[in-house]
């Protein structure tokens, strides 16, 4: 495993990170608490230092089952929530979204909730869950600063979801210095990650890339296929015909990332052509890595479903990186919509406001 700091706050986190939204709820999974405390051990084990979750997340559970699973740990791990979502006030409707709360006198109230059932004196990094760029207001900010100089904080972030799009937001935590954003990135689904990576690079500022849905929600990990028949609830259910048909059509041009080991000889053969080494990478480590080849992408959290996933994917940290013409092979891939000549039907319905804030951000950009 390696690691990346998170902006100029000096918080380290793994290049592989914990997304603890998989304990605590049900909505990928069953799981006992004891099998939730297995999955964050068996990640420790692998050389995951960040966990990632949310006071949202199981009304808390999430956190609880993090603060306990690390408590003997703590100095050696960096753990980042997020608050936003009035869940005390308002009861849970299935997936449905929770009324959001941004006022500053109730958010300093779920960040000392959340301590206590993290069962720490901080977190490493405190991110602002899905707030609209207007509810980031100087009151919010003047809270956010005060928390960091009480050591109740060492790092801010904004999460942005649950949809993608958001690109006022990206731009808004740029500009106000966030020393992270965490958004929806994957070789197919780039506009929220471009858009960020260019704000930041335009402003030559230090705010890091937290990457999550790094597989496009299990293509690119090829645990969702054509066939696939989902369990019942799984929001992936609900997404047309089209998104599994060109996903996997989109899928198989990326195979050229995959690498299988081969003898030395083979292997000098090969590595003034692609300028790596020959340790095997398969196609869901070579989408972490693809997302690796930006240096604003501090660390990837995938969902993780098994220890097997854990085994796999925190080890993508040390397999090779793309080399440039890779990158340059799936920059000219992502332009031409990878050769798929249809939409998959999906930009109303990734975007909360039906697509209209992905309007204008080319085409190239649109169709994917």
């Amino acid at each position: 495993m390696h690691y990346r700091t998170l902006g100029d706050s000096g918080v380290e986190v793994s290049e592989v990170g914990f997304g603890a939204w998989v304990v605590g709820t049900d909505w990928w999974g069953d799981r006992t608490e004891a099998e939730a405390a297995e999955m964050i051990q068996h990640a420790l084990d692998a050389g995951i230092t960040y966990f990632d979750t949310g006071d949202v997340y199981g009304h808390g559970r999430s956190e609880e089952l993090i603060g306990d699973a690390l408590a003997e740990v703590r100095d050696e791990v960096t753990i980042g929530t997020k608050v936003g979502y009035d869940f005390y006030n308002n009861p849970q409707a299935g997936h449905g979204e929770l009324p959001k709360e941004t006022d500053p006198e109730y958010l300093r109230e779920a960040v000392e909730r959340s301590l206590d059932r993290l069962g720490v004196e901080y977190v490493d990094l405190l991110q602002l869950h899905n707030a609209n760029v207007d509810e980031v207001t100087p009151e919010v900010l003047e809270l956010l600063d005060q928390l960091r100089e009480e050591g109740r904080v060492e790092a801010i972030g904004w999460a942005m979801g649950p949809s993608i799009g958001w690109l006022a937001e990206h731009e808004r935590a740029v500009e106000l210095g966030f020393d992270a954003v965490q958004t929806v990135f994957n070789v197919f689904e780039q506009i929220p990650g471009r858009h960020v990576i260019e704000a930041i690079r335009e402003r030559g500022a230090d705010t890091s890339v937290i990457a999550r849905v790094p597989h496009s929600s299990g293509l690119l990990n090829e645990q969702v296929r054509p066939e696939t028949e989902l369990a019942e609830g799984d929001h992936r259910g609900f997404r047309p015909d089209a998104w599994y048909e060109t996903g996997w059509e989109k899928l198989e041009t990326l195979r050229f990332l995959e690498r299988r080991g081969s003898s030395a000889s083979e292997a000098n053969g090969r590595q003034g052509a692609t300028g790596g080494s020959d340790r095997e990478r398969t196609m869901a480590q070579a989408a972490i890595q693809w997302l690796l080849s930006h240096d604003e992408v501090a660390t990837v959290t995938p969902t993780f479903h098994s220890a097997a996933d854990i085994d796999e994917w925190a080890a993508a940290s040390d397999t090779p990186p793309l080399s440039p013409a890779e990158v340059e092979r799936c920059e000219e891939l992502y332009r031409t919509n990878f050769g798929v000549d249809r939409d998959d039907g999906m930009d109303s319905l990734r975007s909360s406001v039906g697509g209209r804030d992905l309007e204008g951000t080319g085409k190239q950009h649109a169709r994917r």
